[in-house]
């Protein structure tokens, strides 16, 4: 190892970011720990590397200081669809407010 210490990252996770972690701690692309899991898991080390695999993902702690990919691109979508919404609303407002006679032959029909 290169000298970090291993912790869970969920910002890189595909379960939950133990080969994420794995990888960063040792200094490799995630994606080789990935494969190297499943083929040892294929060639044998079933259900030990299972077992490891959740083990370390409940005991190491998450990686501080990032907010998770998946939650960064919801937190972007949603100030999306805010500011659409309040878009929407401010259409609304200005035609209900407005004086609009059509919409008041409308509103007294109902009535």
């Amino acid at each position: 190892m290169n000298g970090m210490k291993f912790a869970v990252d969920p910002g890189q996770a595909k379960l939950m970011g133990v080969c994420a972690g794995l990888g960063r701690a040792m200094g490799i692309d995630p994606t080789i720990v990935r494969i190297g899991f499943v083929v040892a898991t294929l060639i044998g080390g079933w259900p030990w590397t299972v077992i490891g695999y959740f083990a370390l993902g409940f005991v190491g702690q998450a990686r501080r200081g990032r907010v998770p990919r998946r939650r960064a691109a919801s937190l972007a979508g949603s100030a999306y669809e805010a500011r659409d919404f309040d878009r929407r609303l401010a259409e609304i407002d200005s035609y209900v407010a407005s004086p609009n006679s059509r919409l008041a032959r409308e509103i007294e029909d109902l009535r």
